[in-house]
């Protein structure tokens, strides 16, 4: 049997950034991906704490270290620049699986930077 897991979780990240004219995901800082093994057009789902909206959409990697998480496309109208997240990635693990896998998870600072896991 499969089960779906959390494999990935940021907590703590600030909108940055709204574009409007893209075909619609979310830009999340390239340090933060690598450190939640979270590849860029992997699905994630995003919880906004200011707002309570919760929405699906892929990743896109942004510069490493410039803190930013962009809102493009219609999931613009999800959010407002100061607005904090919560990003989740799952995955489907067998039974046998389970005991030792292990999730990933990002504590952000107020500038989108690391600072726990």
């Amino acid at each position: 049997m499969l089960r779906i897991f959390r494999k990935s979780k940021i907590t703590g990240a600030f909108i940055t950034g709204k574009e409007m004219r893209y075909d619609g995901s979310i830009g999340i800082d390239k340090a933060i991906l690598e450190e939640i093994d979270l590849l860029p057009g992997e699905q994630v789902h995003v919880l906004n704490i200011n707002n309570g909206e919760r929405f699906r959409t892929y990743a896109i990697e942004e510069k490493a270290r410039s803190g930013k998480i962009v809102l493009y496309g219609p999931a613009v109208r999800m959010g407002e620049v100061g607005d904090e997240l919560v990003i989740l990635s799952y995955c489907l693990l067998e039974d046998k699986e389970i005991r030792n896998f292990v999730n990933k998870t990002a504590v952000l600072d107020k500038n989108n930077q690391i600072k726990g896991k």
